[in-house]
């Protein structure tokens, strides 16, 4: 029988921890074939979040790193100007990255650091139970926001990409989504751009991938996928914020 599709080597065996219809075993997938087309296995280096992620070691195939919450792109940052050949990337969530780690994705981001980080929106916290996080949308329900994230208390949800854009040491900054197929597979062709944006030194590189939390959402996986396309895609446009590789 002709073999069509097998899982690649760059993702154990390990049972992944996550919830039924999360969209980060996708992402791992996409991350990980990415990484063995391009030929990089042996001299990438992932740094991991605190958040639904935590566990992402057990996952990648590669060597890894967990660093303080927050603090991916700083602990990625000394790696990679001490390994400067080898391939580095963060994986982070929205409440690692947009919240406590604002400070540190910023920065790498400023100063041009040629790492890669992989985000991940899903609009919540949701290791700790659903709280809500700086992408939370207006109006939505989480366990601190019970009756919908108000603006004029909280402040409009903050978009990632576009403002990672606006500094100059980003390279290449795109916003995806894992909510269908077309847009997996487009998802995939921008973390490979992402990854090859590194391998050709061009400078710091970011993809944000909205993504599903059924659990915290209060909904089922297929209600999730609709869900990001009803109310995230709207307020989260997807597409390139920024590209300056070929400059």
């Amino acid at each position: 029988m002709k073999t069509v599709f097998k899982k690649t080597p760059v993702l154990t065996d390990t049972i992944m921890h996550y919830c039924p219809g999360c969209g980060h075993g996708i992402v791992h997938r996409l991350v990980a074939e990415v990484i063995e087309e391009l030929g990089i296995q042996n001299k990438t280096i992932g740094f991991v979040p605190v958040g639904c992620a935590v566990f992402g070691y057990k996952y990648f195939n590669i060597d890894c790193v967990e660093a303080a919450h927050g603090r991916a792109p700083a602990a990625a940052t000394g790696c990679k100007r001490v390994n400067p050949e080898n391939i580095v990337f963060t994986y982070q969530g929205d409440g690692d990255l947009a919240s406590i780690g604002a400070a540190e994705i910023v920065h790498a981001a400023h100063r041009g650091e040629k790492i890669t980080t992989i985000f991940i929106n899903n609009a919540i916290y949701g290791m700790t139970g659903g709280q809500m996080a700086p992408t939370t949308l207006v109006g939505q329900k989480t366990t601190t926001s019970p009756y919908g994230r108000d603006p004029e208390h909280c402040g409009k949800p903050i978009r990632i990409a576009e403002m990672i854009a606006t500094i100059e040491g980003a390279a290449y900054v795109e916003r995806v989504s894992v909510d269908c197929v077309p847009n997996i597979i487009k998802a995939k062709a921008a973390i490979k751009k992402a990854f090859q944006c590194q391998i050709d030194r061009k400078g710091f590189s970011l993809v944000e991938v909205l993504s599903s939390c059924p659990t915290n959402w209060g909904k089922s996986p297929a209600e999730a996928m609709d869900w990001i396309k009803s109310d995230m895609i709207p307020y989260y446009p997807l597409g390139v914020k920024k590209d300056t590789t070929n400059e």
